[in-house]
């Protein structure tokens, strides 16, 4: 898949000769462009239609930004190494978002955004958030760093995690993949960030290899399959769909190309996407494009254990 460069080995691929890449970091531009790409897709003929193709211009805005932007300056050594000391991820993203260089960068994002059309309320919030004080900005993006969005002024924050996931995505580009290690169960191994949903892949080397896709960085990181990735647990793992509202049941993972893998261990579940059957999929776009399955969920004993910072509340 496009956007990416640079995970223990999934079960079923004991035997294999080609051992899949534990990382996978994002290549910033491509990566946005891409997943712009696919929201527009996704929004024709979608009820979600308004709302997805304000995401794609969102997204258009961080590839242009990302494009523009000179390569991130890599961590002090003394940095990674400490890292890899305290079983730490390399990238501090409370460090990132109370950084000199964030506010430049978020002001240049909603410069970008100009030309995005967007419904009302969105365009009050950008207008809002220009106006926002340096303190404000601040306590804001610290709050989009910790994934602690308060409900009462979502539509700002919105936009400055737009603008975090650039910056972010430039930090963990620079790293080596090589060099990383597995920190603890659905925790980004990149930045500390939590996962918007895993993937089933099927590109050469990683066939049927299981990807966690970081909300944060957009990096990607090698989990294996039917294991909650809340938890850990590899016993109570189930699958439900939108399409039948049934229990596909432990272990069973075949029929649509996105399911609920649920955990009867902890009480969480978390999206799994099977791009090894539709390999146009996108996590965070066909997070959102498949929002049904949210709500279906909804009336289950399971709670949401992945983050989208464009779905809040879902």
């Amino acid at each position: 898949m496009s956007g990416f460069h640079g995970l223990q080995p999934d079960p079923s691929m004991i035997g294999r000769l080609v051992k899949p890449a534990f990382v996978l970091l994002p290549d910033p531009g491509p990566f946005f462009r891409l997943r712009a790409e696919r929201l527009a897709v996704l929004a024709e003929g979608s009820e979600l239609g308004p709302y997805l193709r304000f995401l794609a211009g969102l997204a258009s805005a961080q590839a242009a930004l990302a494009e523009a932007l000179p390569p991130a300056a890599p961590p002090p050594a003394e940095q990674l190494q400490r890292a890899r000391e305290h079983h730490m991820p390399p990238l501090d993203r409370a460090a990132l978002a109370a950084g000199p260089e964030l506010p430049g960068l978020v002001a240049r994002f909603l410069d970008g955004l100009e030309a995005v059309e967007m419904p009302p309320p969105a365009a009050a919030a950008l207008a809002q958030l220009r106006g926002t004080s340096e303190d404000q900005l601040k306590e804001m993006l610290g709050n989009v760093a910790v994934d602690a969005i308060p409900p009462d002024s979502l539509p700002e924050h919105l936009f400055l995690a737009a603008a975090f996931q650039v910056q972010v995505a430039r930090h963990a580009a620079v790293l080596d993949a090589a060099a990383l290690q597995p920190i603890e169960v659905g925790v980004c191994p990149v930045c500390g960030g939590a996962p918007i949903a895993s993937a089933v892949v099927g590109r050469p080397g990683a066939e049927n290899a299981r990807y966690a896709h970081c909300s944060g960085c957009g990096s990607q990181w090698n989990e294996v399959r039917i294991k909650c990735l809340a938890c850990g647990s590899t016993k109570g793992v189930g699958y439900q769909e939108a399409a039948t509202e049934g229990q596909a049941g432990e272990g069973q993972e075949g029929g649509a190309t996105v399911k609920a893998e649920t955990c009867d261990s902890c009480g969480n579940w978390v999206k799994i996407f099977y791009q090894n059957k539709n390999p146009a999929i996108e996590p965070l776009a066909d997070d959102v494009a498949s929002l049904g399955l949210n709500l279906l969920m909804r009336g289950t004993k399971y709670r949401c254990a992945g983050y989208n910072p464009f779905l809040i509340g879902y």
